[in-house]
């Protein structure tokens, strides 16, 4: 077993690169490169792309998860089912190791792709709250428009057998439950949000997600964006754009989020967020029952 640092992308195909990358840029990614059968789309951080779609029928292709170190990479590879280590070809090199999970999806342990200066994001005025007042002589204005997706925040995935595919990631990826949910009995656990283990340092709530409820196959993956009103004008862009919507505004109560969810033009769901919640090794694992774990504090749970 390693410790992942965290996620790197995830994978998509799609018959038609223009189509996606229209979406793609209102929906607040950049281009990092495109060729005739890929496309590369990155955030405003340093990673060289997080979303990676590849010409061909629409789905869900794969998740990719960062190592630590090369010498991590390379323990990875001598793990049962693991590719070599290979170089990867795509933007910001560096290497990888391929695994497919028990339900055949694709999984990825990269290394060593080199970092990307950093795009601007506008910065948010403070917020004047009831109780402080701190944003003086100054007009809040946000910007319209497309939000900036940040990063790649985590991804989900509906299994068959949960308690097999949840073992397979943690036992090689290391991942540590942060929530779990039960179905009747506790101890018929059916997902669970899984963290990176980083020790005493603080990371997400979640970075992937087990779920056996319901037909296998990819959930969705989530970007984080700046703030609240990122989120919102972002809702707005969209909206206008006639792109189908699944869920939000509202804030989850598993994760603390700020989410808002849709569907790209070939049926996956990908969402916005912003203010999750940021857990270390003091964090005991919670277990809830659906209608609590995936109810939200305020907010819309559909269309």
């Amino acid at each position: 077993m390693i410790k992942i640092h965290d996620i790197a992308y995830v994978r998509f195909a799609a018959p038609d690169l223009d189509k996606m990358e229209a979406f793609a840029a209102d929906f607040g990614l950049a281009v990092t490169s495109r060729s005739e059968d890929r496309l590369y789309l990155r955030g405003t951080d340093p990673e060289p792309y997080v979303h990676v779609t590849e010409r061909g029928e629409a789905g869900f292709r794969g998740v990719a998860f960062a190592a630590e170190s090369a010498e991590d990479l390379h323990a990875v590879a001598k793990m049962d089912g693991a590719s070599p280590v290979e170089k990867l070809d795509a933007p910001g090199g560096g290497e990888c190791v391929r695994f497919t999970d028990p339900d055949g999806n694709g999984v990825e342990v990269v290394y060593g792709r080199e970092l990307l200066p950093p795009l601007p994001v506008a910065g948010a005025s403070p917020l004047n709250r009831g109780s402080e007042r701190v944003r003086r002589g100054v007009l809040q204005r946000v910007p319209t428009g497309a939000p900036r997706v940040k990063r790649l925040g985590h991804a989900v995935i509906r299994v068959a057998d949960f308690q097999t595919s949840n073992a397979w990631y943690a036992e090689r990826f290391g991942f540590v439950p942060s929530d779990e949910i039960y179905l009747g009995d506790e101890k018929n656990v059916v997902a669970s949000f899984n963290r990176c283990d980083r020790g005493a340092a603080y990371t997400d709530h979640h970075t992937f997600l087990c779920v056996g409820i319901g037909d296998p196959g990819f959930d969705h993956a989530a970007f984080e964006v700046e703030d609240f009103d990122a989120v919102m004008a972002g809702h707005d862009h969209m909206q206008q754009g006639g792109y189908e919507h699944k869920m939000g505004v509202g804030r989850h109560i598993l994760g603390s989020q700020v989410y808002d969810y849709w569907l790209d033009p070939f049926g996956n769901m990908i969402e916005h967020f912003t203010d999750g919640d940021l857990l270390n090794a003091d964090h005991e694992t919670g277990r809830w029952d659906p209608g609590t774990a995936l109810g939200s504090q305020w907010g819309s749970m559909g269309d």
